[in-house]
């Protein structure tokens, strides 16, 4: 299985508009990093995780020329954002696009983007809308997406739930600040754990920070890990330094196998 890093910054992105902190000005590539989203393959098979809004940008970096299916997180603005260009994928072959979505954010898809999904919704002669279809699961179900076996987790993330799972060797957290109790269990042993982690020190409600994210990695005995959803208030190379053995920040455009 492989797997590629499309975007691993936070909410604003690096750099941030308008910041002109040591990172955010950073001459080393490695500090630039668009908003989440990660890209699985296996057998010619692609699932994407999350549709921030850079990924146009982020698909054509990757050379990604099509696409299986479609995993949602969460309903964050950075995580779905740029749905819209999933169109190039459904119009240029005719063919709908699996879209799974926790059952919780499944309405406010439909409402947010009601041009895709709305009572109302279709195309005018000419143009086109993503022809996307809306699938829902529910915490700790399995989900099959795109031939993946995913063991579906919710995280607490706030007053709200991000959902990760575990696909063989592979853990994802991404926008979580605890991991249930009885979920460890489940996701201890893991070959690779991807990981949220905004920045060192000064605890922040709703993410881990890179002490909390570490910890977390340690509890799930993984033996490889990669911090992704960082900030501009985490320079690359000195976070590289900072990290003990087997932990690692993650940058846009990184491809592993596992």
């Amino acid at each position: 299985m492989r797997l590629t890093f499309l975007g691993t910054g936070t909410s604003f992105g690096v750099p941030v508009p308008g910041c002109g902190c040591d990172v955010c000005t950073s001459d080393d590539p490695r500090n630039r990093r668009t908003r989440h989203g990660l890209l699985l393959e296996e057998g010619g098979r692609q699932l994407l995780v999350d549709t921030p809004p850079e990924l146009r940008l982020q698909l054509v970096a990757a050379r990604v020329d099509r696409l299986d299916a479609v995993f949602i997180t969460h309903s964050h603005a950075d995580h779905v954002h740029g749905i819209d260009d999933l169109r190039a994928f459904t119009t240029r072959v005719d063919q709908r696009l699996p879209v799974w979505v926790p059952a919780e954010y499944a309405d406010d898809l439909r409402a947010r983007f009601s041009y895709i999904w709305g009572p109302d919704a279709r195309s005018e002669p000419g143009s086109s809308v993503p022809g996307l279809d809306l699938i829902t699961f529910e915490d700790r179900d399995r989900v099959r997406a795109a031939g993946f076996d995913l063991d579906v987790v919710a995280f607490p993330h706030g007053w709200f739930r991000s959902y990760g799972f575990r696909v063989g060797d592979l853990a994802v957290i991404v926008d979580a600040k605890r991991v249930p109790d009885d979920a460890v269990s489940l996701l201890r042993g893991v070959e690779v754990l991807v990981i949220n982690a905004l920045w060192f020190g000064n605890p922040h409600p709703t993410h881990f920070n890179v002490e909390e994210a570490v910890a977390v990695a340690e509890m799930l005995e993984a033996r490889t890990t990669y911090l992704t959803h960082l900030t501009h208030r985490l320079d690359h190379a000195e976070l590289e330094g900072r990290l003990p053995r087997g932990v690692h920040p993650a940058v846009d455009g990184l491809t592993i196998e596992i």
